[in-house]
Parts: C-alpha cells; structure tokens; sequence
C-alpha cells in the first residue's frame, strides 16, 4: 500500500525490526514510495526474504542481521550501509523486546534495565 502523496524517491531507510509485522510493512511501503531499504533484524534469512520482495519491486535492498542490544552489530549496520548506499536519509527504530514475566514482581532491575536500554 502507498499514500499517493508520499514520496520517497532516492531515499535510504534502515528499519530495524523490519523481517516481520510492522517493521516489514513499512520495508515494503518505502520501497513502495521509491526508496532504497536496509532490513534488518536478527534473523538475516527473514531479512533477506523481505530484501527479495523489495528487490522485485524494483527497488535496491539490503539484509543486515543485527541485534539492536549489541552496539557493535548497530555500527557495523551503519557502516553496511554508508558502504552500499553512500548515506542514511531514514532510520525506523522498529526493533524492540517485551518479555513477559509470569507476574509484575518476578521483574528484577537487570531486566528492566535491558528492556529499556533496547528499547530507547
């Protein structure tokens, strides 16, 4: 799906979180739009899959497994990226964690603390 009046043209996008649900969504809709797009999530074979249908649009992709967690994997996205692209125009932080506890009180600060440095 586009919106007729976005337009993306020449654009590059990293979304992360962008193999699955929302995040391939939004993949699929900038390519749409005109825009050239990084997928990344940890899973590089989901990765790749939504680079495909990207590609098959007509549109440069690019797969990148990287766990938003780990600073090191988030530089080497970025720098797979400028390498490919030359440039970042987009960047969706779609990439989270939820865990789920078995009550409110089994959650202890550590996982708090990840949960938060994840996510923000």
């Amino acid at each position: 799906m586009t919106i007729p009046t976005l337009r993306a043209d020449g654009k590059v996008v990293i979304i992360t979180g962008g193999s699955k649900g929302l995040g391939r969504a939004m993949a699929l809709g900038f390519a749409a739009a005109g825009a050239d797009v990084v997928v990344a999530s940890r899973k590089l074979d989901a990765c790749a899959q939504v680079a495909a249908e990207i590609r098959a649009i007509g549109r440069h992709a690019l797969a990148v497994s990287c766990h938003v967690g780990d600073w090191s994997q988030c530089a080497a996205l970025i720098a797979a990226t400028v390498a490919e692209f030359g440039r970042i125009d987009v960047l969706i932080n779609n990439a989270g964690i939820a865990p789920v506890p078995p009550s409110l009180k089994d959650v202890t600060s550590e996982l708090f603390d990840k949960t938060i440095d994840v996510n923000l």
